[in-house]
């Protein structure tokens, strides 16, 4: 069920496409962004945390706004709104982490114009991500790029990326490494965030394999009493053999 706030706008973007709503997106796009809101939903999900995919954002009450959609948003300290839309300020705070999935059609706007828009919106970390195969041409080889306000200016500063095009995102507390297809979130033991199908999947193998453990632990208890009871019936018999009956010695 929507919820409306008693500042309701019915904005014109929530009922018709954007123009990048229009181009469409190729299936490396989708799949990167739903494992993705699938890793984050899970790295969040015993904390007070929103995340929005594919999401309008507005900033004003104008309701022929041009909306940012980011294909994902993180909005920690608040709960998820079942709204058609967010206005910032007015349904909660804006993104502290947005990312964008890179395309033919929308990476230079990703890269070069971007940045500003969500650091005006309030954004404090801002990636974007190249799951092409081959990857975009572009004169920078990397697939990752990142941006964070600096603390004293309030712009949005570059980030320099780390060994394999690596890059540290405070607010995710995660370390973001380029992977092909797919951008991959690790902690900070070097642990790769997983999903919960994955912790499901991972957590079933593991009883499983501690049940197998157990089984055999009980099998080779079983066949440790088997011999020391076979070797009890032949020394008995040994003793019988000897005129001994077993019952006075053992």
């Amino acid at each position: 069920m929507i919820e409306h706030t008693s500042d309701e706008v019915a904005y014109y973007y929530d009922s018709h496409p954007t123009e990048e709503d229009l181009m469409g997106e190729t299936s490396s796009h989708a799949a990167l962004v739903h494992y993705l809101m699938d890793v984050l939903t899970w790295l969040f999900h015993d904390r007070l945390c929103a995340i929005y995919e594919n999401f309008n954002f507005y900033q004003t009450r104008d309701k022929y706004e041009k909306p940012l959609a980011p294909d994902l948003a993180v909005i920690k300290g608040i709960a998820h709104r079942p709204v058609r839309s967010w206005r910032v300020g007015v349904h909660g705070p804006a993104p502290q982490v947005v990312l964008e999935i890179a395309s033919e059609e929308t990476w230079k706007r990703d890269l070069l114009e971007k940045p500003d828009k969500y650091v005006v919106m309030g954004v404090q970390e801002y990636f974007a991500y190249d799951p092409n195969e081959p990857p975009i041409r572009r004169s920078e080889p990397f697939r990752l790029f990142g941006w964070q306000v600096d603390k004293d200016t309030g712009l949005m500063q570059k980030m320099l990326p780390g060994p394999g095009g690596r890059l540290w995102s405070r607010h995710l507390d995660s370390l973001l490494v380029p992977d092909g297809p797919y951008l991959r979130l690790y902690d900070r033991q070097g642990h790769r965030r997983l999903t919960q199908g994955e912790v499901d999947r991972y957590r079933a193998e593991a009883e499983v394999q501690a049940r197998q453990a157990a089984e055999m632990r009980a099998e080779a208890a079983d066949k440790r009493a088997e011999a020391e009871a076979e070797k009890a019936r032949i020394f008995a018999e040994k003793l019988r053999s000897l005129g001994i009956d077993p019952g006075e010695v053992l």
